[in-house]
């Protein structure tokens, strides 16, 4: 059973749902507590996929003594303050998403996993915002794991699921999710409406880049049966 049991992990931010609004609401408020120029929205959205402290590690290079952890605290908050008010409508679905979870979810012979920056508390919240959560046998984040691009939240689904890498597939919208992917043995799939370009895709290695959620299941019937 565990042989031909097929895992299909799904980012989060930028893959299944797009909270790019939120994300730039709350740098943009960690930057202004901190007194700080806000860098451009290109800039901000690369980041994306990594956990805050290496996210903020990357956007701080070059700049001395840049306050990582307290940047991390103001995001943190923000974010928070912006989720007790419900602002729900900053991290819609994108289109056809919840119906591609729901049909893989029906198939005796695939699992769903998640693997994404966000912490267990943020990623558990906004699934269960769009009645998603009972989908995924395994949630993987930047609380159980090192950050993107490291393999270890895929190899970790991978071993709780009980599905060879063989027969896994990451799905998400940065080069950070497919070098994980890679780094872990597993295919990877890069979508075209997150936030890094196709070239950033291709250049880590996807298998397939797709360029809508309709397109996800033959893609993935191609990859299982190459």
């Amino acid at each position: 059973m565990a042989n031909s049991l097929k895992l299909v992990i799904f980012d989060c931010d930028g893959t299944l749902v797009d909270s790019q609004h939120m994300i730039l609401a709350a740098m943009r408020e960690c930057y202004g507590v901190h007194g700080m120029v806000v860098p451009p929205r290109e800039t901000l959205l690369s980041i994306v996929g990594l956990s805050l402290p290496q996210a903020f590690e990357k956007l701080g290079e070059g700049t001395q003594g840049f306050p990582v952890a307290g940047m991390c605290d103001a995001y943190r908050a923000a974010f928070h303050a912006m989720r007790a008010a419900r602002v729900d409508y900053l991290e819609p679905l994108y289109p056809g998403a919840a119906e591609a979870v729901a049909a893989l979810a029906r198939r005796e012979d695939v699992v769903l996993g998640i693997a994404t920056g966000k912490s267990q508390r943020g990623v558990r919240a906004v699934l269960a915002r769009h009645g998603l959560l009972e989908h995924f046998i395994t949630i993987k984040t930047a609380d159980d794991a090192p950050s993107k691009p490291d393999p270890g939240m895929v190899l970790h689904a991978i071993d709780e699921a009980g599905v060879a890498a063989a027969n896994t597939v990451m799905v998400g919208d940065t080069m950070y999710d497919i070098a994980m992917a890679r780094a872990a043995g597993a295919s990877a799939i890069g979508v075209t409406w997150g936030y890094h370009p196709r070239e950033a895709l291709t250049g880590a290695g996807a298998h397939a880049v797709i360029d809508s959620f309709p397109a996800l299941a033959p893609t993935l019937a191609q990859i299982w049966t190459s």
